[in-house]
Order: structure tokens, then C-alpha cells, then sequence
């Protein structure tokens, strides 16, 4: 017979602890049936689930434990568990599971325990919590641009959309986003994300832009914010508004091109998507011209937009080849994703108008980025605080493994 034991370690960390415990076990073939250790600012805590006869001859393990403990300076305690608990503890490793991230300019308390209520009123239970971002120095006053934190919960969601929506809401009223994610295989294997340009890798439409130099843009204007909001068709907004362009000069695109500001965070996201070897496509329902001055600017793999059709140097206000709507936009999303053997699951699309909701729906990871409130509402994950590259941390990646692809 035997029973099993939960140990738990705690006191200040140092190099070596872990060895000269496991040591004692190892000498006395003591089975162990988990471990976890965290640490909190050099403050350790080590637990270890064991399994010992009940015959008495235990108690050499325990003095070994106690004496190596003490003289480490270290607390140990020991606590029995009762055989039905621990084979109900086992059955529960099926359970589902899914992460939560924070991710804002600041997380404090009233966030995390907001947060953890809902989980807990939803019957999840939280296994682990996990700071993404780095640590925070209290002498540089300076403000630290991201804060992350990632949560893992278990157990059953009956309705997922009800918890993103009740998550969703409250990250609304707190100006944090919260994402929630299957932890399963496929979050941890992305491997190609589909861009939308503008308003999402740039700040501005380049439509307006061109409207503005053509002396139409309130006109143009208007226009643009009816269809991003889902209210006009695509294809009928861009035909009324290339129309409003004809005879526009082709000279004035290079200098549109040159002036396009870059969305905060699309450098250090792309920079690092590259070094994991991610494919990285931009399908727009803007312009070839300005998505391949993005190309070269970034190294991007694939562009699909809309070409602009000239006459005699003029706009004709009108494009050549199919119009790049929403379900262009999602068509060409699986013709990549299938071309390169990678399952719909394994796909990131980051857009922020009506007309992207077709590949966000369809995506792994389908993502609203500071998007109108139609398309966030509809999204499955939404980017309303942060840069785009805090889509970084809703792929569990943390400051450290970023500065060490950096330096690669």
C-alpha cells in the first residue's frame, strides 16, 4: 500500500534547490506523479506530488527532506491526499482548457480580478497566470508602452461566445483587450498571416489620401466610413469612389506612397514574424502601388489589392482585374493557406473594416485591430489599445523570446 504526498517547498531561490531535493527522492526511488515551480521575484515555490509506502519506511525520506530543507534555509510542508481526490484530480487532466490574455498600456489588480470573477462564475478554474512582458523598473519613471498578462484556465465552456462576449465587454469598460483561445495544437503552429493595409498596417486609407490631393476628400471621405462601417456594399463604395478620382494625376502616387505612416508596432510584429519563418501576405481592398511599397519595405511574401488603371498619366477611375472585396479577400486567404499545405487553424488575418470580417471569420486567429464597433462586435479576438504588435503576445510569445530573436 502506499499513499501519496503533496510537497510543498518555499523560500528564496537559488541555484541548486531543486537538484538537492530531487536527489533525496532519487535516492530512495521515490516515484513523483507531478511538479511545479514558479518563482516571484527570487521567491520560490516549489511543489512536488509524490507517492510513499504507508509502511513506515517513508520516514527516512521525510527526515532527509526536513534536514537538506533547513539547512537551505527553506520551508517544507507536507500534506497527505486522500486516493479518491487525487483519481479525481487525474480524470480532470482531460478537461478543456483555454488561455486568456490581457494585454493593454497598464494591467493592475482591479483588471485581474474583474477578470478572474468572470472565470470563476463561469465555473472555470485558473491553472496558471503568466506575465508576457517584461519586468518593470520603479526608477524609470518612463511609461512602458505594453503589459501583457496571460491566463490559463480549465473546465467546460458551454458557450464560448458567451464568455468572449462577457470578457469582450468588460475589457471595453476597463480599456484593456482580453482574447480567449482553445489551447490547442494549432495556436501554438501559426505559420501565415494575412494583413489588411489600410487603417491596419498603415494609419489611413490611401483612398482618402488620394481624395485629399485630388481636392474630393470630404466627399471620398464619407463614403469610406459608410462601407468600413458595413454600410454600403464594397464594391459599390470603392466604384463611387474611384470615380470621384478620374483624371488624377499619376505622379502624385510616389509621393502618397512615401508619406503613408506606419502603424506603431508593425516593424518589431513583422521583424519577428520573419524570424519564425511566418508567410506574411497583405490582401487589401486598396492599391498594389502603396501594398508593394509595403513589400519592399518589410519583406513581404505575397500582395494582392487592386491596380489602378491609367491613361495618358490620368486615373481613369477605374481598376483593372476583379475587385479585392471581402470574399475576395477570404477566397485568397484558403488559395494561400492551401498552396502552402497550412490548415485554416494555423492562419492569422488582422483587419479592421466590414470587408475584412470574411477572413477573420474563417482565420485561426481572426483579428479586429482598432477597428469600427460593428467589426469588433463581430470578431472573435479585437486590438483596441496596443500596437500591432501586441498580436505577439496573443501568441504566448514573451519580451525575452523577442530581444532573443533580435539578436539572432
Amino acid at each position: 500500500m502506499s499513499e501519496i504526498v503533496l510537497i510543498n517547498v518555499t523560500g528564496e531561490d537559488r541555484p541548486g534547490i531543486t537538484a538537492a531535493l530531487t536527489e533525496i527522492l532519487a535516492r530512495y526511488r521515490v516515484p513523483i506523479l507531478d511538479i511545479g515551480q514558479s518563482t516571484i521575484h527570487n521567491s520560490l515555490t516549489l511543489g512536488l506530488l509524490v507517492e510513499l509506502p504507508r509502511d513506515g519506511s517513508a520516514c527516512p525520506v521525510f527526515k532527509d527532506l526536513l534536514f537538506r530543507a533547513h539547512g537551505m534555509g527553506l520551508d517544507i510542508r507536507f500534506t497527505p491526499i486522500d486516493a479518491d481526490d487525487y483519481e479525481g484530480w487525474v480524470r480532470e487532466q482531460g478537461q478543456p482548457r483555454h488561455i486568456i490574455t490581457l494585454l493593454g498600456r497598464q494591467i493592475d489588480a482591479e483588471h485581474l480580478a474583474q477578470i478572474s470573477a468572470v472565470v470563476a462564475e463561469l465555473g472555470l478554474n485558473v491553472d496558471h497566470i503568466v506575465r508576457l512582458t517584461g519586468r518593470i523598473s520603479r526608477r524609470d519613471r518612463r511609461p512602458h508602452p505594453l503589459a501583457s498578462v496571460e491566463l490559463s484556465v480549465r473546465g467546460a465552456v458551454e458557450n464560448l461566445a458567451d464568455l468572449h462576449g462577457a470578457l469582450l465587454a468588460l475589457g471595453q469598460v476597463m480599456d484593456v483587450d482580453v482574447s480567449v483561445q482553445e489551447d490547442d495544437i494549432f495556436r501554438r503552429n501559426r505559420r501565415l498571416v494575412c494583413f489588411d493595409m489600410d487603417s491596419t498596417l498603415i494609419q489611413t486609407e490611401v483612398i482618402d489620401e488620394l481624395a485629399a490631393v485630388a481636392g474630393v476628400g470630404a466627399e471620398v471621405a464619407a463614403i469610406t466610413e459608410a462601407a468600413m462601417r458595413g454600410e454600403l456594399d464594397f464594391q459599390e463604395s470603392f466604384r463611387r469612389r474611384m470615380a470621384l478620382l478620374k483624371g488624377l494625376d499619376e505622379s502624385v502616387l510616389a509621393g502618397v506612397a512615401e508619406r503613408l505612416p506606419i502603424t506603431d508596432g508593425a516593424d518589431r510584429l513583422i521583424a519577428t514574424l520573419k524570424r519564425l519563418g511566418y508567410r506574411i501576405a497583405i490582401l487589401s481592398g486598396g492599391f498594389t502601388y502603396f501594398a508593394e511599397h509595403l513589400q519592399r519595405r518589410f519583406g513581404i511574401d505575397e500582395v494582392f489589392a487592386n491596380r489602378l488603371e491609367f491613361r495618358d498619366g490620368k486615373l481613369t477611375g477605374e481598376v483593372s482585374g476583379e475587385i479585392v472585396d471581402g470574399a475576395r479577400k477570404a477566397a485568397l486567404l484558403r488559395e494561400i493557406a492551401a498552396r502552402e499545405g497550412i490548415r485554416l487553424e494555423q492562419v492569422i488575418a488582422v483587419g479592421d473594416g466590414a470587408n475584412d470580417l470574411p477572413m477573420l471569420s474563417i482565420a485561426g486567429l481572426g483579428i479586429a485591430f482598432h477597428a469600427k464597433p460593428f467589426v469588433t462586435r463581430q470578431a472573435r479576438h479585437s486590438i483596441a489599445t496596443v500596437g500591432l504588435d501586441g498580436i505577439l503576445y496573443l501568441l504566448g510569445m514573451r519580451d525575452r523570446d523577442v530581444a532573443m530573436l533580435v539578436e539572432i
